[in-house]
This record gives structure tokens, C-alpha cells and sequence, in this order.
């Protein structure tokens, strides 16, 4: 049996509404809790204690299912979000807290890449993620706050007891060359919370290789383009001539490899490298890059609150 293009979409966008149901649970569950707590102390404590035995029944269903799959099964279990999920909260978790950062620095690495950055893990002890910075941001003003939302959020995801992520400084070979450690994550933390600025976009999974796209996120109007398997987000604004990028197009460049692509702008025809945080090629000045990474499933955007390059 071959599964039509029509088939898949509908089985992916199953696949989102069923995760975005289970994300929500947690909120149901307290909404129901909060409720019961019409009925008096007794009742919310009665409505507590009810949710524990449930949760402990499962924890101890999940520790029977760890003891009865081989080692391969194990590993496609913690692999799936809401799996994993479950296993962190019970302390069932296969890989220790160092295993589980070191994959979510790898899963951010390539978006790393892009702002000609990179990351490695320095050590991990008492509640604390310890993190060297390399590479070259220098063009982009805000990829302190982009690179510090996707790697605080795949580190928290992945490993919820991490109390603090700390930087520290790398050894420069040119100073002009290194991201400041300083700054990377205060910046952020000056800012008001960044609570929600994580937005679910499923849409982005539609653009085809090549492909340029408009989007609203949380009020926002950003541009998303596809290189190879590879999607990229910016803010729709073309720094050369301050206006919308709608309609622009992408290139590649001529004697250039294969994977190269540049956004012309409709507007000013000045160009712009996507893959490589959004430096201008023709020029100064560059486009401003959001992270786009997969969270609990769903393709998503993040929107730093009051961030402008």
C-alpha cells in the first residue's frame, strides 16, 4: 500500500494536534485541582493525593516496561518526547544528565553553525550546565539573545533538573573573532521574562526546498526560507532599505557550491546570505536572524520580546 502526499499530511497534522493535547495536560490537571479547591482544603488535598497514586501506578507500569524491552527499545522510547517526558518525571530516564545535555547541544549545533558559532559542554555537576562559546557572531547584535534562547531551551528540555547554565570564557585566537561570554546570556536576562516566546509554527513544514515564506508570528511578521533539508527564520526587514522583504526570492550565487543561497530583496535588490546568519554579501548590514527548532514536536519560532538588530 503506497500513502498518497494528501495522507501524510493529514497523518502529520494528527501527529501535531495529539502533541499539542498532551502538552497541555499538565495545565488541565491543575486547572482541575484548582477547582476542587471550591470544595475546601480537604477536598484539594483528597484531589492531590488521587493524582499521586495515578502517577506512581504509571511510574511503576514504566519501570516494568524498561525491565522487559532490549537496549535498542529503550533508546527509541527516550527518543520520543512525551515518552521521555514521563520517564524524567518518574527519574526512569535511560541516559544520565550529561548524555541528555551533550544530545541537545548536538541538536542545536547546526543552527549554531549558521551564526558561525559552535558550542561545547565544559562540565555538569550539582544542578549545573557549565558551557564554552566559539566561533564569530560579530555581524549580528542579536545573536547573543537567538544563540541563548535555543541552547537554554534545549538544555532545560532535555534535562529539567539543570538549575543554571553558566558560560565561560574561550581561549580567543582573535579577540574580534569570539562571542563574549559575558554578554551572551545577561543580555537576555535583562530583558523582561521570555516566557512564550516560543511560538509553534507546524506551517513551516510545508515549504519545499528553495522556497520563501511570509508568516505571522505572535504579531510579528517574519520571513522562513528552506536550503536543502535546512529552514531559516528572519524578520521580514531589509536593513539596506527598511522595508518589507515580501517577495523576495533566493539565489544561488555563480561559482558557488551547491547549499549556497542568498535573499535578494525585491525592494532594493541588495543580497543577503541566509545560510550564514543573514550577512550581507553586497554590503553592510545583515538581516536578523530567530531561531528555528523543533520543540515537543512541532516546528517552532522563537521571537525575542523588545530584541532589534
Amino acid at each position: 500500500m503506497v500513502d498518497r502526499p494528501g495522507e501524510r499530511d493529514d497523518a502529520a497534522r494528527e501527529a501535531v494536534a495529539e502533541s499539542a493535547r498532551w502538552r497541555e495536560a499538565g495545565d488541565r490537571i491543575e486547572s482541575l485541582l484548582d477547582a476542587s479547591s471550591v470544595g475546601g482544603a480537604m477536598a484539594r488535598e483528597r484531589a492531590e493525593g488521587l493524582v499521586r497514586e495515578v502517577a506512581d501506578l504509571y511510574g511503576a507500569a514504566l519501570a516494568r516496561v524498561l525491565q522487559l524491552v532490549d537496549g535498542p527499545a529503550v533508546d527509541r522510547l527516550a527518543c520520543d518526547d512525551l515518552v521521555a517526558s514521563l520517564l524524567l518525571v518518574h527519574g526512569l530516564h535511560p541516559h544520565d544528565v550529561r548524555t541528555r545535555v551533550l544530545t541537545a547541544l548536538d541538536s542545536v549545533r547546526p543552527y549554531l553553525g549558521s551564526h558561525g558559532g559552535d558550542v561545547e559542554l565544559v562540565g555538569v555537576a550539582d544542578g549545573v550546565v557549565r558551557l564554552e562559546f566559539a566561533g564569530s557572531c560579530r555581524t549580528c547584535p542579536s545573536s547573543s539573545v537567538t544563540l541563548e534562547l535555543a541552547v537554554e531551551d534545549a538544555v532545560h528540555a532535555a534535562a529539567p533538573e539543570i538549575e543554571t547554565i553558566e558560560v565561560v570564557a574561550a581561549q580567543p585566537e582573535s579577540p574580534s573573532n569570539l562571542i563574549s561570554a559575558d554578554s551572551l546570556f545577561a543580555r537576555v536576562h535583562t530583558h523582561e521574562p521570555q516566557t512564550g516566546s516560543w511560538i509553534a509554527v507546524p506551517e513551516l513544514a510545508e515549504l519545499q526546498p528553495g522556497e520563501v515564506g511570509g508568516f505571522a508570528v505572535a504579531g510579528t511578521a517574519i520571513l522562513a526560507c528552506k536550503v536543502g533539508d535546512d529552514l531559516f527564520a528572519y524578520l521580514d526587514h531589509c536593513p539596506a532599505c527598511e522595508k518589507s522583504l515580501a517577495g523576495a526570492a533566493l539565489q544561488r550565487r555563480v561559482g558557488f557550491p551547491i547549499g549556497d543561497a542568498v535573499l535578494r530583496c525585491p525592494s532594493c535588490q541588495a543580497h543577503f546570505d541566509v545560510v550564514h546568519a543573514g550577512a550581507r554579501v553586497d554590503g553592510d548590514g545583515h538581516l536578523e536572524p530567530l531561531p528555528v527548532l523543533v520543540r515537543s514536536g512541532d516546528l517552532s519560532v522563537a521571537v525575542p520580546v523588545g530584541v532589534h538588530g
